[in-house]
């Protein structure tokens, strides 16, 4: 588009927005209107004969290339393999040699076929597809001339709306004076041109109508007897086949099960046409439970649960007078408090605690020796200030646990995967947004966690 051409449209969009919205004062041809949408229907129902037309013409082509490649891999196939690897009987020349004859009997006459259709095919490019593509380049004109008609239609209310806007003015300046002189030559030259193209359209649409039917029936006429002969030499050709490889005289599907025999139970009874994907799993995991020292791993796993790791008590941390760290301290007495000897040195008695400790006992008596230094602390220790009140533990956070219900049966595959039946409850430990990606969960709450497949499950 030129600059020109952009100016313009720039100066005919608010109009072009009034048009298509129905604002504002519209010209409107009711005859134009009509003619224009009848022209329309032409130009699609045109291009819809060239693109079908081009179609069938492809078609019938590549229906013949098709049908001499086909025979081509048959006799592909048909061919001996031996000296591959892969054949057991790699020494053996054997092969279908009455299939490879039938097989290039079959290509030659597709060939024949091929070179009889086509002056057929050409006749149908010639008088079918040239023509309508020269009935597309004249709409294309035609179509040209109307979007002409349009934006002169857009300049003409333009230019009218401006001139009844000052012409509505009650008091006029030397300005307005001005404006509406342009105004009103701009709308003299505006309605010139629109009823120049608006008229000409009117005057030769219903001409080219006519002759569009007058073009169109021998069109059609051409393209239905040229099928009539591609069908009827097609029909003639196969029709008087006589390759002896095909037996024509029995029925068709009698024919198919007597060439074919027992190959489709031969081929199902092998093992690689029932190819399961757990299948490798499910021997993977067996075989990895028959590893040494799977077994361990499985009671240490149990130990583990149960509190006991490799067949010892778990070891718990234990404070200095035998109680274990979680069980809660006993209340304070002076009779439990342990002695301590803040006179001796520092240093490691004979029973392997520290000479300031006793040795940690069930009941432990108070010393004697330290009952003055024993008092110094208790008395420094009533001086100091009260420590601050504990601040208020925060209330507990619960989440929601989340469930879900087995729609389909689902067996582990592999170590480490959760085993289901269809209707189970199932609590999610783990998941993602994505239903086809594994979760992980376990059936009941004492169930051990397993991952699944979350398209198996529905949620709630």
């Amino acid at each position: 588009m030129s600059w020109k051409g952009f100016s313009r449209g720039v100066v005919r969009a608010p109009q072009s927005i009034k048009y298509k919205f129905n604002m504002g004062d519209n010209t409107k041809d009711t005859v134009y209107l009509d003619a224009e949408r009848r022209f329309q229907e032409l130009e699609t129902e045109t291009k819809k004969l060239h693109d079908e037309s081009k179609r069938y013409f492809d078609a019938i082509n590549g229906m013949l290339d098709h049908q001499f490649e086909f025979s081509k891999g048959i006799a592909e196939i048909y061919k001996p393999i031996s000296g591959r690897m892969s054949d057991p009987d790699s020494f053996k020349d054997e092969g279908n040699p009455e299939g490879i004859r039938a097989c290039e009997e079959y290509q030659q006459i597709v060939t024949e076929l091929k070179a009889t259709l086509a002056p057929e095919l050409e006749m149908i490019e010639t008088r079918v597809i040239r023509p309508a593509d020269e009935l597309m380049e004249v709409i294309k004109v035609i179509r040209k001339t109307a979007t002409k008609r349009h934006h002169k239609q857009l300049d003409y209310d333009r230019h009218r709306a401006t001139l009844k806007k000052i012409t509505d003015k009650k008091e006029k300046t030397l300005k307005d004076e001005k404006a509406l002189y342009k105004a009103e030559a701009d709308v003299e030259l505006a309605t010139q041109e629109f009823n120049y193209y608006n008229d000409l359209l009117k005057d030769e649409l219903p001409k080219l109508f006519t002759l569009e039917r007058e073009f169109i029936k021998p069109l059609f006429m051409s393209f239905y007897y040229m099928q009539l002969n591609i069908f009827y030499t097609l029909h003639e050709k196969m029709q008087g086949l006589n390759i002896g490889y095909f037996d024509l005289e029995s029925d068709i599907e009698a024919a198919f099960e007597k060439k074919r025999g027992d190959v489709q139970e031969r081929a199902e009874a092998l093992t690689i046409t029932k190819f399961r994907v757990h299948a490798p799993k499910m021997k993977l995991a067996a075989a990895r439970a028959a590893r040494p020292g799977s077994k361990d791993k499985e009671a240490e796993a149990e130990a583990e649960k149960n509190g006991n790791v490799n067949g010892f008590a778990s070891r718990r941390p234990v404070s200095m007078d035998g109680r274990s760290a979680d069980a809660p301290p006993p209340p304070y007495s002076a009779s439990t408090k342990p002695v301590v000897n803040l006179d001796s040195k520092p240093g490691f008695g004979a029973n392997g605690y520290s000479n300031g400790l006793a040795a940690p006992v069930s009941s432990i008596a108070r010393s004697n020796s330290t009952g003055s230094n024993y008092s110094a602390l208790a008395s420094a220790a009533k001086k100091k200030p009260a420590p601050p009140p504990p601040p208020p533990k925060p209330r507990r956070l619960t989440v929601d646990t989340e469930y879900a219900t087995a729609l389909y049966d689902f067996e582990a595959q592999a170590e480490g995967d959760l085993s289901f039946h269809t209707g189970d409850r199932i609590e999610i430990v783990k998941r993602t947004q994505n239903a086809n990606e594994w979760w992980t969960g376990r059936v009941g709450p004492t169930g051990q966690p397993g991952q699944f497949p979350g398209n198996y499950v529905k949620l709630g």
